[in-house]
């Protein structure tokens, strides 16, 4: 039987750096990224006003991904989702992903206060010109309602970073 590979994915704020800890993970574990933002992007261009545009869309594209990403851990590649699993129904998403096939997971939760996140939202609205509009203090906020930081009771393997 073939050894399968460990699915990788990130809990935090706005600004925490889920995409930035993605992209170094995946070239440490030799995994297959695959990013929210660039499927969503790719897939509906221009589509995305609002919060709830992004809502909508991200869940079209799940069961998609969903199968795509079991297929690649099945044959023994490690996958890192840059996709947010910032509240405990989307984590449950990503448990599903791995328990299904009985592949291994890690989440990674970047445990950062909320000054910490705005820093880095100012930082990258410079960095990043093209996603200022959506990188506000305002959007921080709004999304930040939502945010449920996760518990040992969700069954999950987790390491935790603060800034």
């Amino acid at each position: 039987m073939n050894q399968l590979g460990t699915l990788y994915f990130f809990c935090g704020k706005m600004g925490a750096g889920k995409s930035t800890k993605s992209k170094q993970l995946s070239i440490n574990k030799q995994a297959v990224l695959l990013s929210e933002d660039e499927w969503l992007s790719s897939l509906y261009p221009n589509q995305i006003a609002s919060f709830e545009d992004y809502l909508k869309l991200s869940a079209q594209l799940k069961p998609m991904v969903k199968k795509h990403v079991q297929n690649i851990l099945s044959v023994g590649t490690d996958v890192v989702m840059d996709f947010p699993a910032n509240t405990q129904k989307l984590r449950k998403w990503f448990l599903d992903i791995a328990s299904e096939i009985n592949a291994s997971h890690q989440l990674i939760f970047l445990n950062l206060t909320n000054e910490q996140c705005l820093r880095q939202i100012a930082k990258r609205r410079i960095e990043e010109p093209e996603r200022a509009a959506f990188d506000m203090e305002t959007v921080f906020i709004q999304v930040t309602k939502y945010f449920e930081a996760p518990e040992a009771s969700e069954g999950l393997n987790i390491i935790e970073f603060s800034g």
